[in-house]
């Protein structure tokens, strides 16, 4: 999964925004040529971190679209820190991203 990440910092609250590629497919859906539902596959733990310091802990599941966007905002932050997004899927795959934040 890849995931593309961008922060900015506005005073001491830095926005960060986070887009990845995922299929997250429910389980529900059916494949139309072989009429067999389409097996689980959705990103259920996401974690961020502001200089190795945790700041957001999400827990996902199947009602979340493909190619999830996501933006938090971050108290504290200035321009030049990093911050690190780490997600897990139903099938254990870990995906990570990391981003300096720049001054908006």
């Amino acid at each position: 999964m890849a995931m593309r990440m961008r922060a900015t910092v506005d005073g001491d609250v830095a926005t960060v925004k986070v887009l990845m590629q995922h299929d997250m497919e429910t389980g529900l859906r059916k494949d139309k040529e072989t009429g067999k539902f389409i097996p689980a596959h959705f990103i259920n733990l996401v974690t961020a971190t502001l200089n190795g310091t945790p700041v957001l802990e999400a827990q996902w599941g199947v009602g979340v679209a493909k190619n999830p966007f996501f933006e938090f905002k971050i108290k504290g932050a200035k321009a030049g820190d990093k911050i690190a997004v780490h997600a897990v899927d139903n099938l254990d795959a870990h995906f990570d991203g990391e981003v300096e934040i720049a001054a908006a």
